[in-house]
């Protein structure tokens, strides 16, 4: 069923058949009910490209892969985000444009992206510090979003984020009430605002309780789950090894674990492990009790969330931005304790 076949059985014209299918307001309420009705018993869906001429929208949602670069947004935390995010695509008859670049092409994605047409905004993943690439949104004119925030970006622009300072002061906090006194942090690249926040978090707490910063606990690289290991093994070595760790990413904290596992340490017993938590469905943190204790925050609802807030501005251009902060939950699990005697 094409446009001119469902347009013959209401007895409309095309224009007045698509434009009432497009949501234009000079359409009858009643003629826009009947030709939707129409539609659906017929099983009819409108070409997207000849409904892009139409509307001035290509109905596609932007996300843009540096290929050289390996932090959160391409391991696969991605996959949750975007399981989230495509859930509101669906409902709202948007698809996904997944662009993978070299790094020194990205600028050129994003150009090509409003030149011709090919989305109607994207969401930015993974920020800096002092992101480049918001500017260049802002310039261009293209509709963005932002997973995260840039700390050294003082424009106004829509974001998501996670509370992360507040979130690892809070965790240091709970490690210090445990009675830990050295406390190793392996974080993510602190180039990266997330990291950055999360390091500012923890060196809160400690300074809140007169504690000075001692250098040889601090780690900061891709969050992999090899990381962990060899932060952990590497910190384990000192004279004065850590009592306790706190960890960015679960799949660093599973190296964690293996560190100590392969010493014959028990986490909660002889060493204690405090990890972030996106709420992976692939890499659930336990069942009734979690393993680790974990700052915890849904990948998977920041995806839909960010998704919603990105298809309202579209819709809706002159709307005030929208920026998010969301709050974590402290869980614990079997992965804290006391901190041993012995220390």
């Amino acid at each position: 069923m094409n446009l001119k076949g469902l347009s013959e059985i209401l007895g409309l014209s095309q224009t007045t058949v698509s434009r009432a299918l497009n949501g234009y307001p000079e359409v009858s309420e009643t003629t826009r009910k009947k030709i939707l009705a129409v539609a659906a018993e017929h099983n009819y869906s409108p070409n997207a490209r000849a409904k892009g001429l139409a509307t001035g929208r290509s109905n596609a949602i932007g996300h843009v892969i540096p290929n050289a670069t390996q932090h959160e947004m391409v391991n696969p935390i991605f996959g949750d985000f975007i399981a989230g995010a495509g859930e509101v695509y669906a409902a709202n008859n948007y698809e996904m444009v997944l662009s993978i670049v070299a790094d020194v092409d990205e600028e050129k994605v994003y150009r090509a992206f409003k030149t011709r047409g090919t989305v109607d905004g994207v969401i930015l993943h993974g920020p800096k510090m002092n992101d480049t690439r918001i500017a260049l949104l802002e310039e261009i004119g293209l509709p963005f979003v932002v997973h995260g925030r840039a700390s050294g970006i003082d424009s106004d622009y829509s974001w998501l984020d996670v509370n992360n300072r507040s979130a690892f002061r809070r965790a240091t906090d709970f490690l210090l009430d445990l009675g830990h006194r050295r406390i190793g942090l392996i974080n993510g690249l602190e180039t990266m605002d997330f990291a950055y926040r999360r390091r500012r978090g923890y060196e809160d707490a400690l300074t809140a309780r007169s504690m000075s910063l001692d250098t040889d606990l601090l780690r900061t690289d891709e969050m992999t789950e090899g990381f962990g290991y060899s932060s952990t093994t590497e910190m384990l070595n000192q004279p004065n090894p850590p009592t306790a760790f706190l960890v960015s990413s679960i799949i660093s904290a599973l190296g964690v674990r293996r560190a100590l596992e392969e010493r014959g340490l028990q986490m909660g017993r002889d060493v204690s492990v405090i990890t972030f938590d996106d709420g992976l469905s692939y890499l659930a943190n336990g069942a009734d009790v979690p393993i680790f204790t974990a700052t915890r925050s849904s990948v998977r609802d920041a995806g839909r969330a960010l998704s919603e807030m990105l298809v309202a501005q579209i819709n809706n251009p002159d709307a005030p931005l929208q920026k998010r902060l969301l709050e974590v939950e402290l869980t614990v699990g079997r992965s804290t304790g006391p901190a041993p005697t012995s220390a």
